[in-house]
């Protein structure tokens, strides 16, 4: 079996670089220093990974050159000469990353009959029509706020719930927001109910109980989603809560029967555990990371340990059932922004929109070490190290090609065998490194 390597180092200039080919050989008696990967032992399906469209992205764009624009849309979304996203995000109605609070109705409209995507027209279904070009991917949509006059506070921002007689509203105005998009040549294939229904925030949010979310979804949305072919996500928050909020939503058989599974966040920490309970008691319900960044810091774009991060939190994310990646936005301009209430992040990629500088961020190619290589499909693998120095994940792209990915955050090279079955080969998970290793000549079983 013949396999190469692609790997992104701090400080080497090697981004994303094939870096060296060998050839496993036969070798029964090895033992120590090994990492494990064992194809036979398959684990839950991957749908993909991307990022969000949000009208911060689209309008920095917009404010690109013609050349910038196809560079950065080509570097997401293009397999060859990108890192090949396939899984991807927008916001219903505003988000911080937008420019202002705005929905798709008059406020006050108690008919939907004003019902107008308009805006997004502008820029934001521009941005996803001009991304569609480069590669195909999967589309899913979250609200932050329904409009303000359906809300116990009557604002966008600061928290406040749902009122229950615009519960049915609610759904319905789902419903036509997915409608529209798909005249516009744009499907969506999946809702989540609500973004962070936890967190009263400065921005656009509302609040959900775990109960509320479970009634909404039973008695209003779900039906709704069904009958239009929309799979439905809930939770959209942090790892910490997952088994609790799923506890509640799956207790009743129909709130169980419209939800495809949960998404979740990482603002909270790793609590991977979170992730492996949920399989435990749910193993037909997926998990899709469906948000994550960095928040920007004084001026600085990037540091090597935000890269680093991503990839510790996407290995042992997947390590334990989650079946899809999605990061936060995909473009962000010299701020960190725009957003409409001075919450400035990181991006993989960001842009000088004065210069007309496209950065690439070491998050776009910790992200693209997996991206550019797990196909839509694989499973994931057996996998086993010898040090916990080191981080390991491995795939089976439906073809039956072998990707495990390695993840040295320390300052010490870590030379070992990389194992399957009866043969092994000398590599080497170099410091601060992240590395892929591609067998596409895998043969099971063989001696």
């Amino acid at each position: 079996m013949d396999f190469k390597i692609v790997k992104t180092k701090k400080d080497s200039g090697e981004f994303l670089k094939t870096c060296g080919t060998g050839t496993f050989v036969s070798d029964s008696a090895t033992e120590m220093q090994i990492v494990n990967i064992v194809p036979e032992v398959e684990y839950q399906t991957i749908d993909g990974f991307g990022g969000a469209f949000t009208e911060a992205a689209s309008t920095t764009l917009d404010k690109l050159s013609p050349n910038s624009r196809e560079k950065i849309l080509k570097a997401y979304f293009d397999k060859k000469d990108g890192i090949g996203y396939n899984f991807c995000r927008t916001h219903i109605n505003s988000c911080d990353f937008a420019l202002g609070n705005y929905t798709y109705v008059k406020e006050g409209d108690k008919t939907l009959a004003t019902f107008d995507i308009e805006r997004d027209r502008k820029s934001l279904l521009p941005m996803i029509k001009d991304a569609k070009k480069y590669g195909s991917f999967k589309l899913f949509a979250s609200p932050w706020s329904p409009p303000a006059y359906m809300k116990t506070s009557k604002k966008m921002n600061e928290g406040g719930k749902l009122l229950p007689n615009y519960f049915d509203l609610w759904a319905e105005y789902f419903a036509k927001y997915i409608n529209e998009y798909k005249k516009e040549g744009v499907d969506v294939f999946a809702v989540t109910v609500q973004n962070e229904p936890k967190a009263v925030q400065p921005w656009d949010s509302c609040i959900y109980t775990a109960e509320e979310e479970r009634d909404f979804v039973k008695n209003h949305l779900g039906k709704k989603m069904r009958d239009i072919g929309i799979e439905i996500f809930f939770w959209d928050h942090n790892k910490e809560r997952v088994y609790d909020r799923a506890k509640v939503m799956f207790s009743d058989t129909d709130a169980a029967a419209y939800t495809s599974g949960l998404a979740f966040h990482w603002y909270s920490g790793d609590h991977f555990e979170e992730l492996e309970m949920f399989n435990k008691m749910y193993p037909g319900k997926k998990l899709i990371f469906s948000e994550g960044c960095r928040e920007y810091s004084l001026g600085k774009i990037d540091s090597w340990d935000i890269g680093e991060a991503y990839a510790h939190d996407i290995i042992g994310n997947f390590n334990n059932y989650c079946n899809a990646f999605c990061d936060w936005n995909l473009l962000l301009n010299e701020i960190g922004g725009p957003n409409h209430v001075k919450n400035y992040c990181d991006a993989p990629i960001m842009a000088d929109t004065r210069t007309d500088e496209v950065i690439l961020n070491s998050s776009y190619y910790y992200i693209g070490q997996f991206s550019k290589f797990v196909e839509a499909g694989a499973k994931r693998i057996g996998s086993s190290k010898w040090t916990d120095k080191i981080e390991v994940c491995a795939f089976k792209n439906p073809n039956g090609e072998i990707v495990a990915v390695i993840l040295n955050r320390q300052e010490t090279d870590f030379a070992c065998k990389l194992r399957i079955g009866d043969n092994t080969a000398d590599i080497v998970s170099e410091a601060r490194s992240i590395m892929t290793v591609i067998i596409s000549d895998y043969r099971p079983f063989i001696s």
